[in-house]
């Protein structure tokens, strides 16, 4: 089944007559996503490969029901976007921007929730329910690390999502649905508040968090599993262990302040609430197969 997305979500993009929104709706489609319409202001009455655009986002969610919005659009111009989205009733939302301004992203995620919609991102390579549909911009060769499964995962990560998600389906698992929530400091959307949609998904059996220093997202995620309000089996595997402090590694969320935010506080936290912690992206098929078995 999957969350967020399936291939009866019907999806609008924003931004998609630029080189990256054409580009990559043409990627989305060939993996099942249900693109309705495109929306880039002045350019109503083109179409990209048969999707008509239109000039605004309510124009084209009222034209075509669209219930999804995916965002390729710059960083100055995301919070405008996001805000078009949710004025027009879309509820779910991903933006793939890096670099947009802090105030804007905490305007957006205060937006989101004020509305009780879905913004995955920014600084995020989306979100893919394998063999049913994709928001965002996952590689080409997605088919070969990304296969249809019953193992939910949610990442701050880019690269380490494929090396991890990879272990996951070398261990004879594969994914019900990839989250990428971004390496922001402000992300639209925490790990804690997608665990309830896995919680209740009846074909998602265990969940993997790719983490990383900074932050208490991680944390949050061992505070749900000790409290009994996620019952699933709960992996993690966290980038960082060797950051030094006060120096940003990559992310400008990873980032260790204050004398928290470390890696090894974060797999303390996970493993006294009960989750697995690979030390190495490998140890992570192993550990599921620990926790479900035969499962898969």
């Amino acid at each position: 089944m999957g969350i967020f997305i399936d291939n009866n979500t019907r999806v609008l993009v924003q931004g998609i007559t630029g080189k990256e929104g054409s580009f990559w709706t043409g990627h989305m489609r060939s993996l099942g996503t249900n693109v309705v319409a495109g929306v880039t202001p002045g350019k109503m009455g083109q179409d990209i490969d048969g999707i008509p655009v239109f000039h605004t986002v309510r124009q084209a969610a009222a034209a075509h029901e669209a219930d999804a919005a995916m965002l390729f659009v710059p960083p100055r111009f995301t919070m405008d976007a996001v805000f078009e989205a949710l004025d027009a009733g879309i509820r779910k939302i991903v933006t793939i921007a890096d670099g947009i301004p802090m105030q804007d992203c905490l305007r957006i995620r205060r937006a989101a929730l004020d509305t009780e919609a879905r913004v995955i991102g920014g600084n995020t390579s989306g979100v893919i329910t394998p063999g049913k549909a994709m928001m965002g911009f996952f590689p080409w060769w997605i088919e070969r690390v990304y296969k249809p499964g019953r193992i939910g995962v949610m990442t701050r990560s880019g690269s380490l999502t494929n090396e991890v998600t990879a272990m996951v389906v070398e261990a004879g698992f594969g994914v019900s649905t990839l989250i990428g929530v971004g390496g922001d400091p402000v992300p639209g959307t925490r790990f804690v508040e997608m665990l309830p949609d896995f919680e209740a998904d009846s074909q998602t059996d265990a969940v993997v968090i790719i983490g990383e220093l900074g932050g208490t997202m991680e944390e949050e995620c061992a505070e749900a599993v000790a409290s009994g309000s996620f019952t699933k089996p709960l992996i993690a595997f966290l980038g960082g262990r060797n950051a030094p402090t006060g120096k940003r590694m990559g992310h400008a969320g990873a980032i260790v302040t204050g004398g928290k935010g470390d890696v090894a506080s974060k797999s303390a936290a996970l493993r006294k609430a009960g989750a697995g912690v690979a030390d190495r992206p490998r140890q992570v098929g192993g550990l599921l197969l620990e926790a479900l078995g035969a499962r898969r």
